[in-house]
């Protein structure tokens, strides 16, 4: 797999998880919105946007897994909240950790999801090569 983060050396760069571009190259994972519902198809955390990114998280997981892949090689992030404002006082810790060699990444609100309790939504691409 070839990934080069892009830097672009403002200042603001070093206070963000994330590129604002990544050159890659290879074998390409592109993944569904992924939710924060359990094995079951319940959704966990409702009302709980910390306990919603982390399953979400968790599930992202799973499917980096079942390709053979790993966050490392996530290029970029779409991540869609229902509250932008609460999704960056109350997640940070939460989600940070994830973001692995600073892949790009967009965070856009949206009215509503699928499922009126989810809070959150990701998805991912991810070079496997």
């Amino acid at each position: 797999m070839s990934k080069e983060p892009l830097v672009l050396n403002k200042g603001y760069e070093k206070k963000v998880p994330f590129s604002l571009g990544v050159v890659a190259s290879g074998r390409m994972l592109y993944t569904a919105g992924i939710t924060s519902r359990n094995a079951d198809g319940d959704v966990v955390g409702e009302g709980d946007i910390r306990a919603q990114v982390a399953q979400c998280f968790a599930n992202l997981a799973d499917v980096l897994a079942a390709a053979g892949a790993t966050f490392s090689q996530i290029i970029k992030y779409t991540i869609f909240v229902t509250d932008i404002d609460v999704f960056n006082n109350e997640t940070r810790d939460v989600r940070f950790p994830f973001f692995v060699d600073r892949p790009a990444a967009t965070l856009v609100e949206v009215r509503r999801l699928i499922d009126p309790r989810m809070m959150v939504e990701v998805e991912a691409v991810a070079c496997l090569d």
